[in-house]
């Protein structure tokens, strides 16, 4: 019977740790590992429509959340450039402003709404709800 106690008294105080820590931060994270500052967007599709959202300051040397939450999706896009001559880019276009921040539903007729289309590159992410991309020289 004491073996009983003690078993409960363990899994009680275990849960009730459990319950007192703090959930999990999920994000997709970019990390910039050169030496020039980069701003960077984002693509995904969230089960309705592909948006594509930007832009983020990513400091050298430093990470930055662009998405938080748990991710949704196995693949996300990524287009990011030190505006010197480093660009991150690939063959999945989104719609994206030249200067200011933004957020564009769908990845057609960028133009007539006023966007730049970029090529993005695919990350999968595998379907994990925390993802970090570096980007390095």
């Amino acid at each position: 019977m004491r073996r009983k106690t003690h078993f409960l008294a363990m899994t009680l105080a275990v849960t009730g740790l459990c319950a007192l820590a703090e959930p999990a931060f999920a994000a997709f994270t970019v990390c910039n590992k050169t030496n020039l500052p980069v701003r960077t967007a984002v693509g995904h599709f969230d089960g309705t429509n592909w948006t594509s959202e930007g832009w983020w300051a990513v400091q050298p040397n430093a990470c930055v959340p662009i998405l938080t939450g748990p991710l949704q999706g196995r693949f996300y896009y990524l287009y990011a450039s030190d505006r010197a001559a480093g660009i991150w880019e690939g063959k999945t276009h989104f719609c994206v402003a030249p200067e200011k921040r933004f957020r564009s539903v769908g990845r057609s007729g960028c133009a007539k709404r006023g966007f730049d289309r970029r090529g993005f590159f695919e990350i999968d992410t595998g379907k994990k709800p925390d993802w970090t991309q570096s980007l390095s020289n």
